[in-house]
């Protein structure tokens, strides 16, 4: 196979030894380079980078593990892009922090970075072009929490995000002159939690995602593991590493891009994960190129870019200073005391001040005291090695501290053991460890390096690319970070050997601006501009709201609806059809309303209504199907209104309980406790005119259909009707007659099935899922099957499958894991009280339609209430975390499917959904009408 291995890498292919070797060259062949020409674009970027203290100017790095050197590369890569042609914004989502124990300045909503290209230009960029830090609250509101830590939050982040997002686009759009939404070109995460975030976002808004890992889970636990300081439980209880493992994996399905540093980050790293197949990716591209089907089968496109850097600070060594400055410099070196307070920087007396003698060239490490940065194999290799100490000065910048007993654990002791060391290998005098350092002092770090003739090291046991490599630039030799006399070596061989030293700074010096924050970012649109675009394909206006009067006459009949439950609340039939001829009762209400307007229309209705429907010598004799579409209005009545007016609703309640019998039908409860819901909501008379409902299952829409019918319960209670665990979506009519079979039709989404179908198999999947779900062997003896193809449930987006024993079946977290390592991007769920297989695509769950609700209408999502029972099908987590109301029912589930969700050694609850959360409560007395109506009340009172 001569395909590339990844975009412009060539992949290792045995050659002749007659055949000399080609030289190494980047096939950009299809490829555009962003240029000038990009200017009228005006493209919405957004980055995300989630955890650790995320500001524009006298950044913290090192302070703790969280804050190391992602921080300042997500900062400056927001500053480059904004400044780059056709880029009008760039937002930095990252989190809020109201913390006493962290500035003041990282609980500021908004930070301005730059004003951007437009206003540099003078293109008239408005008041929101730039690049701009945005903090979502999430999590505990005054705590500053590690990433570890930060994953029971990801949803109420992703709420959150997706706020700002709306909002922000409706601006742009305003501020660009065209009026329509300016969507996100792309959304790009750091990390895994980040990128975690951004699949969820890029999944609700339909928009490309790129990746970027800084660092792997997957490689972290196989050099903690190589360490054989801790077990796999332990590396999994402090790390969280099985959590942040799936994270790399989800963001894998969905990223169109995974831009990384080096070939190797791509081989030998990314290649560990279920999701990324060197060779399968290579296959799956010839195919794409040649135009043949890959059968469902998708790979994220991996791109080396080299990282960027801010050489506004980097001044070449003959420019650097005058002749007086060198002066200082050797004044310093030479301990004498009468030094110009200008000449020199301050740092520099900082680190000179603990060596004994100041003329030995310096070895410099520059990093936070992490265990993976290695520093303390470093301080071995030059503790052990007499002739290094003996020609060599050791620096490490360790970040900042103020007291060991204060750091966090990993820290400080990667500290108290490298002050242990020194004192071993009595290396006092030897060793420079200064406590403080500003960012702006970075660079005079390197710079007193260089000019000791110094050497910089980067021991780090996983550094695809560090910055500190690119900030040092002085090329020089690799060495395996695990071989402290290789280090010693290869330290020893730079400080000694002057012309190899001189070599390898030319070399740095000479390769410079490919590292430039302009060169990366040219590479980096130019990358995004030829992944597959995606946006949101429908319209805000939708044909919703065809007229005014359309308008009105759906949202008076929701009056007349809403009045008849309240006239016969106890009843058994919640519908229009309840108390019409009450025109006493109708009167009083109306009376008590107090609005003249809502009066006169509403009478306006039932008067329409009792004169009956058109009459049955009309022309219409076509059948009325149970999806249909929308009608002329018959004497000038809307016979139904095509979309409920779910952006009119101020609170939506969704009723979300699985609650099956052991055949996997629907208990009676269910029934039970949807008309306890629906009287609770209808119930509060100031609340019900504005509330909506939505049933979300795994039933079929036919079963639906016929569970209501059942239960005396139409359809049309409902403004939307989540089937098939989220591969469906329907909104009911409001009948204008309750006899004329009106009740009984359902209006597809006509977008969502085009929003979900990205990466679905289709027909490929349904022939590995038949592959998948046959009988193993045990020996000689083949196994019966146990799951089979249910043809009637399944649709165009849901495969669904009859389990006949669950005690037989793989858990969903294999059949994901062997799924993903064939190129299948989709959504496995048990439901039905593990009586049923769903398989649906990536981007289609309940939890996710939704957020697709929250996006196409507009709903505020913090008042949004969710019902579930205390366990359900597989997705049950996905919808007890964000910033909507969970209602968790006492007593309406007795069993789930959830025991089929994780096998042993994976990631837990705990690491889904938060263990305490004021958006989260439990009914205190079961699911009747009082117990949940009283759950209700108390979120409104908070």
């Amino acid at each position: 196979m001569s395909e590339d291995l990844s975009e412009g890498e060539k992949a290792d292919v045995a050659t002749p030894r007659a055949t000399p070797k080609r030289a190494f060259s980047r096939n950009f062949s299809d490829l555009q380079v962003w240029s000038d020409e990009n200017k009228g674009k005006r493209l919405y970027i957004v980055l995300i980078s989630l955890h650790g203290l995320v500001r524009g100017e006298n950044m913290e790095l090192g302070r703790d593990s969280d804050t190391g050197g992602q921080v300042k590369y997500v900062v400056e890569l927001a500053r480059a892009l904004s400044m780059m042609p056709g880029v009008y914004r760039v937002d930095l989502l990252t989190r809020q922090i109201s913390s006493p124990d962290v500035d003041w300045s990282y609980g500021e909503p908004t930070e301005m970075l730059s004003s951007g290209s437009y206003d540099v230009d003078g293109h008239g960029g408005g008041e929101s072009s730039g690049a701009y830090i945005i903090r979502i609250p999430c999590g505990p509101r005054d705590q500053y929490i590690p990433k570890e830590l930060l994953w029971p939050y990801i949803q109420e982040f992703v709420d959150g995000a997706l706020g700002h997002i709306l909002n922000m686009s409706k601006v742009l759009g305003d501020q660009t002159g065209k009026g329509d939404p300016v969507w996100p070109y792309v959304i790009h995460g750091h990390y895994a939690d980040a990128g975690d975030s951004a699949a969820l976002l890029s999944g609700a808004l339909n928009v490309p995602m790129v990746l970027t890992g800084h660092s792997l889970g997957r490689n972290k636990l196989e050099q903690l593991l190589k360490q054989g300081r801790q077990s796999k439980e332990d590396i999994n209880a402090t790390y969280k590493i099985m959590r942040r493992i799936e994270a790399e994996e989800l963001s894998l399905d969905a990223a169109e891009l995974v831009i990384t540093s080096t070939k190797q980050e791509i081989v030998e790293q990314w290649g560990l994960y279920d999701g990324f197949d060197v060779r399968l990716e290579r296959i799956l591209r010839a195919r794409a190129k040649r135009k043949v089907s890959c059968h469902g089968r998708f790979m994220p496109r991996m791109v080396v870019i080299p990282p960027g850097m801010d050489f506004s600070n980097v001044v070449a060594v003959a420019d650097q200073e005058p002749a007086e400055a060198d002066g200082d410099l050797a004044a310093l070196i030479n301990g004498d005391g009468n030094l110009s307070p200008r000449a020199l920087p301050p740092i520099w007396s900082e680190v000179m001040r603990f060596f004994t003698n100041r003329h030995k060239p310096m070895i410099l490490a520059l990093s936070r005291p992490d265990p993976k940065k290695n520093l303390t194999t470093l301080v071995k290799a030059f503790g052990e090695c007499r002739p290094l100490k003996e020609l060599a000065n050791l620096t490490l910048v360790m970040g900042n501290r103020d007291d060991i007993d204060g750091m966090s654990g990993g820290n400080a002791a990667v500290l108290t053991t490298v002050l242990k060391l020194i004192d071993k290998y009595d290396l006092y005098g030897q060793v420079s460890y200064p406590k403080h350092h500003k960012q702006s002092d970075v660079p005079e770090i390197y710079r007193l390096a260089a000019k000791t003739k110094g050497v910089f090291i980067n021991p780090a046991l996983v550094e695809p690319f560090g910055l500190t490599l690119i900030e040092a630039l002085n090329n020089g030799l690799l060495v395996d970070p695990h071989d402290q006399k290789a280090i010693a070596n290869a330290l020893l061989e730079l400080v000694a050997d002057k012309n190899l030293w001189n070599e390898c700074r030319r070399n740095g010096l000479r390769n410079i601006h490919l590292f430039s924050w302009p060169e990366h970012c040219r590479q980096y649109l130019s990358r995004v501009a030829v992944c597959r675009m995606r946006h949101p394909q429908w319209q805000i206006d939708t044909l919703m709201d065809t007229s005014m009067d359309e308008e009105s006459m759906g949202d008076s009949l929701k009056d007349v609806q809403d009045m008849s439950l309240r006239l016969s609340v106890d009843g058994e039939k919640y519908s229009v059809t309840g108390s019409l001829d009450n025109s006493a009762e109708v009167d009083k209400l109306l009376a008590a309303k107090g609005d003249p307007e809502t009066y006169n229309q509403v009478k306006r209705i039932l008067d329409k209504l009792k004169r009956g429907p058109p009459s049955s010598n009309t022309e219409e004799t076509e059948p009325k199907p149970d999806v249909n579409e929308p009608r002329a209005p018959v004497n000038n009545v809307i016979v139904s209104n095509k979309y409920p007016a779910l952006r009119k609703k101020r609170k939506l309640f969704v009723i979300a309980v699985d609650c099956y019998d052991d055949s996997g039908n629907v208990s009676p409860r269910m029934l039970e406790i949807i008309q306890a819901i629906i009287k609770a909501v209808r119930s509060d008379a100031t609340a019900a005119r504005f509330a909506g409902l939505v049933l979300s299952t795994a039933l079929s829409v036919d079963e639906i259909m016929g569970m209501l019918n059942s239960g005396n319960i139409l359809p049309h209670e409902f403004d939307a009707l989540i089937c098939s665990s989220g591969s469906e979506l329907y909104y009911p009519t409001i009948p204008a007659y309750p006899d004329d079979g009106s009740n009984k039709k359902l209006w597809p989404d006509p977008d969502y099935d085009s929003h979900i179908d990205y990466r679905w198999g289709g027909e490929g999947l349904r022939k590995t899922m038949f592959l998948l779900t046959a009988p193993e062997r045990v020996g000689q003896e083949k196994q019966e099957r146990v799951i089979f193809e249910d043809a009637e449930h399944s649709n165009a987006h849901c495969l669904a499958y009859v389990v006949k024993d669950s005690t037989k079946v793989r858990k969903v977290d294999e059949f994901r894991q062997r799924l993903r390592m064939r190129g299948l991007r989709c959504h496995p769920m048990f439901c039905r009280n593990s009586t049923q297989l769903h398989v649906i695509p990536l981007l289609a769950s309940r939890s996710q339609a939704l957020r697709y609700l929250f996006v196409r209408w507009g709903l505020d999502v913090t008042n949004m209430h969710v019902f579930v029972g205390e366990t359900g099908d597989t997705d049950y987590e996905e919808m007890l975390a964000g910033l909507h109301k969970t209602i968790i029912l006492k007593g309406a589930v007795d069993r789930g499917s959830e025991k089929l969700l994780r096998g042993s050694g994976s990631y837990q609850r705990e690491d889904i959904v938060p263990s305490e959360s004021p958006n989260i409560v439990s009914t205190e007395a079961g699911y009747n009408c009082e117990a949940i109506l009283n759950e209700i009340q108390k979120f409104r009172h908070r």
